[in-house]
């Protein structure tokens, strides 16, 4: 249906959900395939400035882990993981940055200006948007929590029509540099703005009973049951932050939560604007 436009569809399925969100704001971070395949790239791009011409406020947060290992390798640096997180010593964090603040953070904002002067590309470290403090008790890895957003340069740029593009890097009080988990980042944004939704674009069709079969989708997903699938192991490695992203976002005023697959095309759409939704909503 989406392929292949048909007005009167579109009228009676899709603009009762964009009058609801029109000037609510949405983050959604942005990561994974969708971000690795030019063509998925940029239907992302084209779908998010379809919604931003409705007058839905968007904040893109962004990661980049394909592309930061690619470039770790390269330099003889091997990635390390923990939890799904990470594992971010000095040199790592200088590939972080480069990769995050320097290269996909420019690629994102030049494809939605190619089409609109509205693409703003900012890191953490752009007028204090992002401060942090180490996540661990291990100095040198260079993992942040966040502390502090500043939500008055955000809602600057809402406000008057631009589309905030963020790299998921922070800086501190002691001006210490730290790689912040991208689905951490967009959570703590999220709630820092009181948004109404906050989008996770994943390479997982959502959260799954059982990781080999998508019949086991959960569309609607309470948080007592994520704290369950967790304590089993059914959710684990990489959807642990983002799943405890979600939860700390709906218990902090984001009125909902979702996990969605970023390899569907126009996946974005079908979830904000269609009753039958492809990803997981997680709820209170």
């Amino acid at each position: 249906m989406i392929n292949t436009f048909n007005f009167n569809w579109f009228l009676e399925n899709c603009l009762p959900f964009i009058y609801k969100l029109r000037n609510k704001i949405i983050v959604i971070k942005y990561g994974g395939a969708a971000m690795q395949s030019n063509h998925l790239k940029m239907q992302v791009i084209k779908d998010i400035l379809f919604l931003s011409s409705f007058g839905i406020k968007l904040i893109i947060v962004h990661g980049g882990g394909p592309v930061i290992n690619d470039w770790l390798q390269r330099l003889h640096i091997q990635p390390k993981f923990k939890n799904g997180i990470r594992v971010t010593d000095g040199p790592t964090m200088e590939v972080v940055e480069m990769v995050l603040a320097g290269k996909i953070n420019k690629e994102l904002v030049n494809l939605i200006n190619m089409y609109d002067n509205i693409g703003i590309g900012l890191s953490g470290k752009d007028a204090k948007l992002l401060l942090a403090s180490n996540m661990f008790d291990d100095s040198s890895n260079l993992v942040g929590n966040i502390e502090s957003v500043n939500t008055n340069l955000l809602n600057l740029l809402l406000n008057n029509g631009y589309i905030p593009v963020i790299a998921s890097v922070a800086s501190s009080y002691d001006l210490v540099t730290y790689n912040i988990n991208a689905d951490i980042a967009a959570a703590n944004i999220a709630q820092a703005l009181n948004a109404h939704q906050l989008i996770l674009l994943t390479d997982t069709p959502g959260i799954l009973l059982d990781v080999e079969d998508p019949s086991s989708l959960q569309k609607e997903i309470n948080i007592d049951d994520v704290n369950n699938l967790c304590k089993k192991n059914i959710i684990a490695g990489g959807m642990i932050p983002k799943v405890q992203s979600c939860v700390t976002a709906l218990m902090n005023q984001v009125d909902s939560t979702h996990i969605i697959d970023g390899r569907v095309e126009h996946s974005l759409l079908l979830e904000l604007l269609t009753s039958e939704r492809i990803g997981s909503k997680i709820v209170l």
